[in-house]
């Protein structure tokens, strides 16, 4: 079992030698380290990007150092990896960076709706009709980044599922959208724990979306999107239950 979607202190996870630790205590064969990382030249962005530090696109070749140490001593292989802020307009510049830094693979993930972090109170606020177009904004750029081709991995593609506020809007129609595209696609989705021993309680994508992969045939790789050692070790046990009755196949990244 291959765990794709862990994350380390260059982003906002712990260090990646206790991480790596909990991946071998969970037995699993591999893990990736994909931490946060945001091209974006918008101004919003940069400013949040400054604000929470997520800065692997200067930090990504000191990291890949300390891989290969670890990488040397490990039982289990490690991936380097990233985990992309993804919006449309800043297509130009992922695409660059992906191909300067060239990591092993590349997580996709859409965290902006209005701009706006899709986990803030901020639509709280917002009236029904306005919680829904977020909602369709949002699935709308999950199909994009989709279709980008730019991403090996689509991260927790019903997100928006984390925030009370947006929960419950998501339609059927959404979750074929996105599987259709994934249909033409070598972008494959993620089964995501990032949640599920949080409030909202679920793995990513939730069961009604996992059926409509599992209609269109969609395989998906394995996250359990982890930022301390403990969530890992509990994460994995919980992902191999779910899996082993989901109605899709795990596959594997050819790397």
């Amino acid at each position: 079992m291959y765990d794709y979607h862990v994350h380390s202190s260059y982003s906002d996870g712990e260090f990646l030698t206790r991480m790596l630790r909990a991946a071998a205590d969970a037995d699993l064969d591999g893990v990736g380290f994909a931490d946060h990382c945001n091209v974006s030249e918008r101004e919003h962005l940069r400013r949040y990007k400054k604000r929470f530090a997520f800065n692997l696109d200067v930090t990504y070749e000191r990291r890949r150092e300390a891989i290969e140490d670890l990488r040397r001593e490990a039982d289990i292989e490690i991936f380097d990896a990233v985990e992309m802020d993804y919006h449309e307009a800043d297509e130009a510049e992922i695409r660059a960076f992906l191909a300067e830094a060239d990591f092993d693979y590349a997580v996709g993930s859409v965290h902006e709706i209005e701009e706006a972090n899709v986990h803030w109170d901020y639509f709280a606020d917002r009236s029904e009709r306005e919680q829904r177009a977020a909602v369709d904004e949002y699935f709308d750029r999950v199909v994009s980044l989709v279709e980008s081709e730019l991403f090996d991995i689509a991260a927790h593609v019903d997100i928006v599922e984390r925030n009370p506020a947006l929960r419950g809007y998501a339609t059927a129609e959404h979750y074929r959208d996105v599987a259709a595209a994934l249909a033409d696609s070598r972008t494959v989705p993620e089964v995501n724990a990032g949640r599920i021993d949080r409030e909202y309680g679920e793995f990513h994508p939730n069961p009604p979306f996992l059926e409509v992969l599992g209609e269109y045939d969609i395989g998906v790789t394995v996250g359990s999107d982890s930022h301390s050692p403990d969530a890992l070790r509990e994460r994995i046990p919980q992902l191999e239950r779910r899996l082993e009755s989901a109605p899709v196949e795990t596959v594997e990244l050819s790397l």
